[in-house]
């Protein structure tokens, strides 16, 4: 969504020709709604912007200072307060953080076991429920301590930065469009789709160096440094760093199946997330926040529509692709001498000594050997992360409800 704003808006006052600094007593509007469309989104962070219906922000609250007063006016702070205003204000931004660290920090223990699960070809145990996840989480804590569940956090963010940072300077300097509009064509989805792609292909020897460190088991493994993600994933490029194996695939091997899995997780995702939005849209249409409005529900109605659709997408997009992301993480690893913990007990370790020629023989050994749930190994731990995510989500909506209600 682009703001829409008129030529010479700054922010403070609005300058048509040149600018005018009011005086005592003006104002830059002649009401709160005329200035209800010129509003600046809060940062970039999931859950903080385009949390509303249609193409409004959600109400900063009756009468905020840009709407009702001047520079030098006293605002009308409306019935809720400067504390419901202020809430109002960081809402988004605070409840989009605490998803974010949901995701990223807390869930970091599901994706450890996770992929650990999905490389072992070993396991008799293929840990489809959450409650053989938590036991063997408790098992690997017990032995080796709390650092073997948090391992290779830092490298997932570097990745995420790579992935981010590669995306738009691509988009800089080539017209692939990092953003559709809302009359897009199909020339303009397959250039976005190739973006996706490339951007994925690009960070693709990253993403193994950082497989690595969240597999590797934290008996045998020297302490990394930050940016060894970054040497590691440089090293594989160039053929130089850790020596590999004979076994080590090609990186050319690894780039259909690294975009495939990019570019349909992220169309999934995108595809889901827009029916989740117009369903929520539909049912809480009856009861859309308006600038009077201070009702607890209201405010939540404006703020978490968004968060939940994000969550669906993911959540959808992960269950999907799930037999595809085994089958990646299989090719990443081999040939790497990864050594990973021992997943049907939980104090013993593992090498990883596959022989895959490919994404297809890959795909019919796991078939043959494993079964089709060999596709599945791990799959309780996607269950206790988006378990683990729910729960966060609801506690910060009753937090916020319970802030609104007391400084209503």
């Amino acid at each position: 969504m682009h703001p829409r704003r008129p030529e010479g808006f700054d922010g403070l006052g609005y300058r048509g020709g040149g600018r005018e600094e009011p005086g005592p007593g003006a104002r830059p509007f002649g009401s709160a709604s005329e200035l209800g469309h010129w509003v600046t989104s809060p940062p970039d962070i999931p859950g903080s912007r385009n949390l509303h219906w249609g193409e409004k922000t959600p109400p900063y609250g009756a009468g905020t200072p840009l709407g009702g007063a001047g520079l030098n006016e006293e605002p009308n702070l409306g019935a809720g307060g400067p504390g419901a205003e202020q809430l109002n204000r960081f809402a988004g931004f605070g409840i989009g953080l605490a998803s974010l660290f949901t995701e990223n920090v807390l869930a970091h223990p599901c994706i450890v076991l996770r992929r650990q699960c999905q490389v072992n070809y070993h396991a008799r145990n293929y840990h489809l429920t959450p409650f053989t996840i938590i036991n063997i989480m408790y098992s690997i804590n017990k032995t080796q301590g709390p650092r073997a569940l948090w391992k290779g956090m830092g490298s997932t963010f570097i990745v995420q930065g790579i992935t981010l940072g590669t995306e738009g300077i691509i988009s800089e300097f080539t017209p692939l469009p990092r953003e559709l509009s809302h009359k897009w064509n199909l020339k303009q989805i397959g250039g976005h789709l190739l973006l996706k792609g490339l951007t994925h292909v690009i960070a693709m020897p990253f993403y193994s160096a950082s497989l690595i460190e969240t597999v590797q088991s934290e008996i045998i493994r020297d302490n990394p440094g930050i940016l060894d993600c970054v040497k590691e994933g440089i090293g594989r490029v160039v053929g130089m760093g850790v020596p590999h194996s004979k076994r080590l695939l090609p990186l050319m091997v690894l780039t259909f199946p690294t975009a495939l899995h990019g570019v349909l997780h992220y169309v999934i995702s995108s595809i889901v997330q827009k029916l989740v939005l117009f369903v929520l849209k539909r049912d809480n249409s009856h009861n859309l926040p308006t600038e009077s409005s201070t009702s607890v529900q209201s405010m939540l109605d404006a703020y978490f529509p968004e968060l939940i659709a994000s969550f669906a997408a993911s959540l959808c997009a992960d269950v999907m692709l799930y037999p595809l992301e085994t089958v990646l993480h299989r090719l990443h690893i081999q040939g790497t001498r990864t050594i990973i913990d021992n997943t049907d007990l939980g104090y013993e370790v593992l090498p990883i000594n596959t022989q895959y020629e490919g994404m297809r023989d890959c795909i019919n050994t796991i078939k043959r050997e494993e079964g089709m749930l060999g596709f599945y190994k791990g799959f309780g731990a996607v269950i206790v992360q988006y378990t683990l995510h729910v729960a966060v989500l609801q506690l910060t909506k009753i937090i916020y409800a319970t802030l609104l209600q007391n400084v209503s």
